[in-house]
């Protein structure tokens, strides 16, 4: 089991090069978080979760949190750790200053949520469903919501939850029973929510629940959901905590991986009801919630960077160690790190999770424009980015992290079928990140349908337009850069063949869906990491002998050669004669 370092270099070049850092903390508001002051507070973060967080990994994940006597029990080490890192003050760098918020930028913070996400993939979640209640009450919440609760969640004190699921009621959120009757100034909240990452624990002094329920009044549907704020422990007037309020976990859920994390089975209402209240309109909810779900979507993309990297990381560290067989040109037995196939596997690895992350990278730089930029067009511009991104970003890089965490057990061989290697925690851990947050088929209709179709493909339109552009300013460069040019212009031309077919072909979208999405992620990834070897590239020329810039070109062409070919098997599958969606009924599945 290898040790944790953060890419520091590649995370710099990233905000660099693609995020254009120097221009970008010029957004009003971001004043003080300047390239300085980040380049000063990113090594520090490292050195944290390098050596406080990332040690706790395994250790965590062979002590599963568990229901006893009533309480949520999670690894005994993170309660300490926990407790550092709300004093260092990472748990959320992008909090508003207004509520004793570092006020950085969004890029910033995914850095430093990057960083968490290697260390430690399962306790990761714990401040990310906060950011997600940070972002949703900042929205939506009473000026008195804000100041009781911001402050808290945004230092750590306090953690937030999401709750959507009920047992009958799982992506069809349409089906929530859970109730909201009107008591006074609150509401009473009863009924159960299922799979609540972090629903209860004791790290964090508090627990604010967001809970979607119904007026008994409400309309049926959609449009009878509300938002509710329901806190752990009921807060008195000078902001101290309270009784304990009426919702308890009843039940723990045993997981493939994330075993580090609590995932609850929440009962609202027991007693009586739950001291809740309404956040946002009354009856939109769920346009209050999925604010959140959308923070969070990003985030969950990101997980999927995190680790990843670390299944990178480890798998490199093994292959240099372990020696097998002869090589030409190295005497004696090999490491199996000099094998073609190992370098293969390595090189996929490296490639998917750098793509991933100039992806992720990109879009909350765009999203940190779309909340700061002084002009509205600009700010209305990088919405609609984030909005196509989003889907991308959420189905794509979880996607690519299940291949590169399973690449990285293959690597280990059969050690790596060995839970001791730590390998296979990875391979566990990744395969949640394409199912919550909405799956990754719910991100391939969300993409081809919300946001292709609604507006006929203009905003994706202008995304292969800045593709395209790329692609013509570096046509006159020689070696890798210009063939890399090249293959980034075939790369559009497949992505407006596929986007032109299904606006011709609109009603076969949901059964192309998953492909249409497979395929602007590669090609989107792909352009993205063409821009940064370019970057590299310029700094070769002026002189740099510093290997990394090599190796970034290196990784970028082998995307192009060995990922970005399977765009013509994604291409081929969404411009098709059939429809299997049409063809295929529920009685073609059973056995015969």
């Amino acid at each position: 089991m290898s040790l944790y370092k953060v890419p520091q270099k590649e995370i710099s070049f990233i905000l660099d090069e693609l995020v254009g850092y120097e221009e970008h903390c010029k957004l009003p508001g971001y004043e003080e978080a300047s390239s300085d002051m980040v380049a000063a507070i990113l090594p520090e973060a490292a050195k944290f979760f390098e050596e406080m967080v990332a040690p706790t990994n395994w250790e965590a994940d062979t002590q599963p949190a568990h229901l006893h006597e009533g309480a949520v029990v999670t690894a005994p080490m993170l309660e300490s750790v926990y407790t550092q890192m709300v004093d260092a003050g990472w748990c959320c760098l992008s909090g508003d200053t207004d509520y004793d918020g570092a006020g950085f930028p969004g890029v910033v913070d995914v850095a430093v949520q990057e960083m968490l996400q290697s260390a430690n993939l399962g306790f990761s979640l714990l401040p990310m469903l906060s950011r997600g209640v940070i972002h949703a009450l900042s929205l939506y919440g009473s000026d008195e919501q804000k100041q009781t609760y911001l402050s808290q969640l945004i230092s750590g004190n306090w953690s937030g939850t999401m709750n959507l699921t009920e047992p009958q009621a799982g992506t069809d959120l349409s089906a929530v029973k859970t109730k909201a009757v009107p008591e006074g100034d609150h509401y009473l909240v009863s009924g159960q929510k299922i799979y609540i990452t972090w629903g209860d624990h004791e790290l964090a002094d508090n627990v604010i629940h967001l809970v979607l329920a119904r007026l008994p009044d409400a309309p049926a549907g959609n449009h009878g959901i509300s938002l509710f704020l329901v806190p752990k422990y009921l807060i008195n007037a000078d902001g101290s905590l309270g009784e304990r309020n009426d919702v308890k976990a009843v039940g723990v859920e045993h997981k493939l991986g994330i075993h580090s994390s609590p995932t609850c089975t929440m009962a609202f209402g027991d007693n009586g009801g739950a001291v809740g209240y309404l956040v946002g309109p009354l009856n939109q909810g769920l346009m209050c919630m999925f604010s959140m779900m959308n923070n969070a979507r990003l985030s969950v993309g990101h997980q999927g960077v995190g680790v990843g990297e670390r299944a990178y990381q480890q798998a490199v560290a093994y292959a240099s160690d372990r020696v097998q067989g002869k090589v030409q040109g190295v005497e004696g037995n090999a490491p199996i790190i000099n094998h073609p196939d190992v370098k293969r596997m390595l090189m996929q690895m490296r490639a998917l999770t750098e793509a991933g992350r100039a992806m992720s990278f990109f879009t909350i730089a765009a999203e940190d424009r779309s909340h700061r930029h002084c002009d509205a067009d600009q700010r209305a511009r990088d919405a609609m980015l984030v909005e196509v991104m989003t889907p991308l970003v959420k189905g794509w890089c979880t996607e690519v992290a299940m291949e590169s965490t399973s690449l990285g057990v293959q690597v280990h061989g059969g050690m790596g079928f060995i839970e001791e290697t730590g390998a296979a925690q990875h391979m566990r851990d990744a395969r949640i990140l394409p199912i919550y947050e909405g799956t990754n088929g719910i991100q391939a209709l969300d993409f081809v349908g919300r946001k292709c179709l609604r507006d006929g493909g203009e905003t994706i339109s202008l995304l292969l337009a800045a593709m395209q552009q790329t692609a013509s300013e570096l046509s006159a460069a020689n070696g890798a850069i210009g063939e890399l040019s090249t293959a980034l212009t075939n790369t559009v031309e497949q992505c407006q063949q596929a986007l032109d077919y299904v606006l011709a072909n609109s009603a076969k979208s949901p059964s192309l869906a998953y492909n249409f999405l497979m395929l602007f992620g590669n090609s989107v990834s792909f352009w993205l990491l063409v821009k940064l070897a370019a970057a590299a590239q310029k700094r070769i020329d002026q002189g740099s002998s510093d290997p990394f810039y090599g190796q970034k070109i290196k990784t970028t062409s082998f995307f192009s050669s060995q990922i970005l070919t399977r765009n013509l098997a994604y291409l081929a599958s969404v411009i098709t004669a059939s429809n299997y969606a049409e063809d295929l009924v529920a009685a073609d599945f059973q056995a015969l």
